[in-house]
């Protein structure tokens, strides 16, 4: 089968999902051809049947701002028309689902029938969708997508709550592969982070306020008094030289160390012992799941999809938003004895599993094929 996958190449959820999903398709012999304005940043190495075609927008004096969804839309065309695509699959509502609902009736001009897959992601329905601004637009375009998907039950039922909306939706949950985060870590890497055999504690995100990157901060000074940590603050965005300034106001700011944005999480998270998630919302919670795969017990707030994949005193701890005294205590519960870590460490590796690529990679197949039955008979 040849899919077309929209997404954004940035280190969001939406588009590490999109990639990996188009790189476990590719593996099971589909052509996946990524449409987006640059590589998507889990998209390395060659892989035989994995193409890629940048979106060029063209600027003139006359566009204060470049018109991204006409030359996206247009791209679409170019790439369906030209490499016999079969399906449309976009991830993240704005504006990738109004480009291909533009794309479709072009296409139809040409007797070209394209099924669209739209798959919501979270803040293009609780933050951005909500927007008066956009909200007519990408409810139109949810309501003509062929499939509506959701990453979580959560953000399903935030999308009815926040939209009038009749279509229904289908929730297939993000998925993490295992075996690539169940490693183990490179022979004394651990100790150049943690030299003095420091706990070490990891939050990874885009440092936007929803993600509370303040309560990470706060938490761990609380868990660092009790049991000598270092933390890792992994990923960038706005929120960061508000988190630094607050970090130097703290005895133990050498503690901690920014990483800036990391590629390679595989490598950074089999070092950690534990890790912070207190966000504001979270539809899904990726990150913490890939953490879990790689046998880290998780702190978190108790938001969004957060419950659907993190059992309360199995393989971590979920707390209220706000609350750092209760996320403090029990990180310092998990970390404070040697046996209760090891059993968090299996539950967590246990329960990542229930989500393996494996499991959800062949509900997306089975979904394409009711959408194309004769390319898959």
């Amino acid at each position: 089968m040849n899919i077309a996958i929209v997404c954004y190449p940035t280190f969001g959820g939406s588009g590490v999902l999109a990639t990996e999903l188009g790189k476990a398709l590719s593996e099971k012999g589909h052509s996946i051809h990524f449409i987006t304005y640059q590589q998507p940043v889990r998209l390395s190495g060659f892989h035989a049947n994995i193409f890629y075609h940048e979106v060029r927008v063209p600027t003139y004096p006359l566009f204060d701002y470049p018109p991204y969804e006409t030359a996206l839309a247009s791209t679409m065309v170019d790439v369906i028309l030209n490499n016999h695509i079969d399906l449309l699959h976009v991830h993240y509502a704005i504006p990738h689902a109004s480009a291909a609902f533009m794309a479709k009736q072009i296409l139809a001009r040409h007797n070209k029938a394209i099924p669209v897959i739209t798959t919501l992601h979270g803040t293009d329905i609780t933050l951005v969708g909500r927007d008066k601004t956009f909200s007519p637009v990408v409810k139109f375009s949810m309501e003509e997508s062929d499939v509506l998907t959701a990453v979580s039950e959560n953000l399903k039922q935030e999308t009815y709550r926040n939209f009038n909306l009749d279509k229904p939706i289908e929730v297939i949950h993000n998925f993490v592969d295992v075996k690539r985060f169940h490693r183990k870590s490179a022979p004394g890497a651990k100790s150049l982070l943690a030299p003095n055999g420091e706990k070490i504690i990891v939050h990874a995100s885009n440092f936007r306020k929803v993600k509370r990157v303040d309560d990470v901060v706060k938490t761990f000074i609380k868990i660092n008094e009790k049991i000598p940590s270092i933390l890792l603050l992994i990923g960038d965005g706005p929120e960061r030289p508000y988190i630094e300034s607050l970090c130097r106001d703290h005895e133990g700011c050498a503690r901690i160390k920014f990483l800036g944005k990391q590629e390679q999480m595989e490598e950074i998270l089999p070092l950690s012992d534990l890790f912070l998630l207190p966000s504001e919302y979270e539809s899904f919670g990726l990150a913490a799941l890939e953490a879990m795969a790689a046998e880290v017990p998780v702190i978190s707030s108790n938001a969004g999809g957060l419950p659907e994949i993190i059992i309360q005193g199995n393989c971590g701890y979920m707390s209220n938003i706000g609350d750092t005294d209760d996320m403090a205590a029990n990180a310092i519960k998990i970390l404070s004895d040697l046996e209760v870590h090891k059993q968090f460490k299996k539950n967590a590796l246990a329960q990542a599993e229930k989500f393996d690529l494996h499991f959800i990679v062949p509900i997306y197949e089975k979904l394409y094929a009711k959408l194309v039955p004769l390319t898959l008979s």
